[in-house]
């Protein structure tokens, strides 16, 4: 399908929508003190990184095998990042590193246990390199609304939140090394338009009451938006920034747990009104490469752009840190305890590193 008929079809139903979105959709605008960049919903990964050259730094990416973690990997290998894939199944990573001209490297990674998501990190931290970006791209969705939990936790959340919070912290310290060390947590808009009506549920993190996988999903996806909100807040007078996004609607295997009827439904959805995996890819890309946002965190951004979505749960600061309150309970026996290097100690590090390289 043509990019000029995708969006002849998706204003049609934009048309069609706007009384009900109007009525009670959340107002979405593009954020105050933010540089605007020059992409929208039809640029590619490739575009927003042009020019851009990412020789000598490290990224680290989950999800790395298929759809917009592929393509994100792809891409920075392609500006020249040595980029580190994880997946829940080594071969497939291996598969996908096999196929990316660039310096990469595949390491295995179950989110759903706290012990993988350990030895992944530890695995990493073997590298002893500053890891100047890191995305949480992995993501989980279910099927069937069939609820599941893992360590007493419902699945989405233990997957999609839990996981890449012990992921982050067990990294974090190599972050702060690299010169702007930057964090992409891959959320959804569902984190807005498809969650409880309370937010996180704090007394009902098993989601038994009313139970269905597309809420579990956006519950899970909100709390991706709180963990980087409640991260950047953390880390200011830091170079280190964290920002959520939304890819868009892309027909990637995160469906791959739908029965065939929802699948087919998604599939046409995204024909009509989706993105290609390329262009899904950009606003990652973006995020965590573009010169412009070196000062910007706590940001939440859709098609290359911060935007605020009024009406949500977006920038409640009380429920992201009951959220980073009961996620530290939750995770403690994962945990680590970092050192925030002062000013001073964390330049003469990196002055240090800059000499290692240079001999």
């Amino acid at each position: 399908m043509s990019t000029n008929r995708r969006k002849f079809l998706a204003n049609g139903a934009a048309i069609l929508a706007a009384p009900t979105m109007a009525a009670c959709g959340p107002e979405i605008r593009l954020a105050d003190n933010v540089p605007r960049s020059d992409f929208d919903d039809e640029s590619t990964a490739e575009e927003v990184t042009e020019d851009i050259d990412l020789t000598g730094k490290l990224a680290v990416i989950t999800g790395c095998t298929s759809g917009i973690g592929f393509e994100t990997m792809r891409v920075l290998a392609l500006r020249g990042a040595y980029v580190v894939g994880t997946s829940r199944s080594l071969t497939r990573a291996e598969e996908a590193c096999k196929k990316i001209a660039g310096l990469t490297t595949p390491v295995e990674m179950e989110l759903s246990d706290p012990n993988s998501v350990v030895e992944c990190a530890e695995k990493i931290r073997t590298l002893n390199s500053p890891i100047d970006m890191l995305i949480c791209n992995a993501g989980y969705r279910g099927g069937g609304n069939n609820r599941e939990l893992v360590n007493d936790v419902e699945k989405h959340l233990a997957v999609n939140h839990l996981g890449h919070f012990i992921f982050v912290n067990r990294l974090l310290d190599r972050l702060y090394l690299a010169w702007q060390g930057r964090i992409a947590v891959v959320a959804s808009r569902t984190s807005y338009t498809t969650v409880p009506d309370d937010g996180i549920r704090f007394d009902d993190l098993t989601l038994t009451d009313g139970y269905s996988d597309s809420l579990a999903y956006g519950h899970s996806k909100l709390a991706n938006v709180l963990f980087s909100d409640g991260l950047a807040r953390r880390l200011r007078g830091t170079r280190i920034t964290s920002n959520a996004l939304h890819p868009g609607v892309i027909n990637t295997d995160i469906d791959r747990n739908l029965n065939r009827a929802l699948q087919f439904g998604f599939a046409v959805l995204t024909a009509i009104n989706g993105k290609s995996v390329e262009e899904g890819a950009a606003t990652s890309c973006y995020v965590v490469t573009s010169p412009l946002l070196g000062s910007t965190s706590g940001r939440y951004f859709e098609d290359c752009n911060a935007v605020t979505v009024s009406g949500s749960f977006h920038d409640d600061v009380a429920m992201s840190d009951r959220l980073w309150d009961i996620s530290e309970t939750l995770t403690a026996d994962f945990l680590v305890a970092h050192h925030r290097p002062e000013r001073d100690e964390l330049n003469e590090i990196l002055r240090r590193k800059i000499d290692e390289q240079r001999q």
